[in-house]
């Protein structure tokens, strides 16, 4: 389990730089079909939602090995891992607006006792600046499996930083603090807000490994599978995803997904992203509150990415309210061909 959680939620590591040049000549499908076609993943889906609600969806490969059924449309489900970030940063400042949390107060102020003192703000929470070290990498896997042992384990060790560091601790604690300020769970608190418009878009259960209604199969080395060996691929559809939590535990589609994008005002938009700080993950992006700020050859993009075992994912939009959603069902051999089409998507006709 520790190795499991170590390679999941986390990353929104499928962030690197593209190549503007063919993105802007190749067509669309070509290069999902590239995605395919070169980079060893059985499927791939590009989904685009436009200002106006036109969506535009663009397949390549099979939803299931072996079995020749095309891959699934943008209506379909699919664990979006830590694309969940952006949703629930949202929910915080859904908080902020209407003056129960104030960015630059400590975490502690609102729940007393959960960062033994420390006095980290919720803005630092949001942001990755927190110094808090990734749980993942610390767990006992013989041990209890939830977030108060997860939390446990990142505070017993030594902080990080100073500055940026990706670590879902983070965003632990930030469904934690929507729990104290609105005496709900993050799961709970969110369905009634930021995800209340999205039909599809659900949070297993605990005892839930499966994906609810239409989805495709995901291909990877799942340290949790004895046939995987560490090394060998195989299906990873079936997931503990409600241990993922706040980090990375939502289950959404696509077009979901886009509308959440969309559901967002400018003003939210610019208030994420306002004071952001230098990433490193992607090169040249800067964090916000949720999502990353970076420069396309277009103009910019927020956005975020997700990867499980057997899943990468993109997600986010731009100023005028095109919002875009790229994932594939495997671990492509180059990371980078990803943010190539995602950028294509997001710039094309411009």
């Amino acid at each position: 389990m520790r190795k499991y959680l170590a390679v999941t939620v986390l990353a929104s590591a499928v962030l690197a730089s593209a190549s503007p040049a063919l993105a802007a000549t190749e067509p669309l499908q070509r290069q999902v079909d590239r995605l395919t076609e070169h980079s060893a993943v059985p499927g791939a889906l590009l989904s685009v939602r436009e200002p106006d609600g036109t969506v535009r969806t663009w397949t390549s490969g099979t939803a299931q090995r072996g079995t020749g059924r095309p891959m699934v449309g943008s209506d379909a489900r699919f664990r979006v891992a830590s694309n969940t970030k952006p949703v629930i940063a949202a929910a915080v400042l859904k908080l902020v607006d209407e003056g129960r949390i104030d960015l630059d107060q400590p975490v502690e102020k609102y729940a007393p006792g959960l960062l033994d003192g420390r006095p980290i703000t919720v803005r630092q929470i949001l942001t990755h600046t927190s110094g808090l070290p990734e749980y993942g990498n610390l767990i006992d896997p013989k041990g209890p499996l939830d977030d108060r042992t997860f939390l446990r384990a990142a505070l017993d060790a030594d902080p990080v930083g100073p500055g940026w560091s990706y670590a879902n601790t983070n965003y632990l604690v930030a469904g934690m603090l929507i729990e104290k300020v609105t005496g709900k769970g993050f799961r709970a608190y969110t369905r009634q807000t930021v995800l209340r418009p999205l039909g599809d878009t659900y949070w297993p259960r605990k005892d839930e490994t499966g994906i609810r209604g239409k989805h495709a199969h995901t291909y990877g080395v799942d340290p949790f599978n004895p046939e995987s060996q560490g090394r060998k691929v195989v299906d990873t559809t079936r997931q503990p995803a409600y241990l993922f939590g706040a980090s990375g535990g939502l289950v959404s589609t696509p077009d979901d997904l886009n509308r959440f994008w969309q559901s967002l005002s400018l003003s939210t938009i610019k208030a994420m992203t306002a004071d952001t700080v230098p990433a490193a993950d992607p090169p040249g992006g800067r964090q916000g509150l949720g999502p990353v700020r970076y420069q396309l050859a277009c103009g910019p993009a927020y956005l975020h990415g997700g990867g499980l075992p057997g899943i990468r994912s993109l997600s986010g939009r731009d100023r005028a309210g095109r919002a875009v959603t790229l994932y594939v069902t495997g671990v492509p051999a180059d990371e980078k061909a990803l943010f190539q089409v995602f950028e294509a998507a997001m710039c094309a006709g411009r």
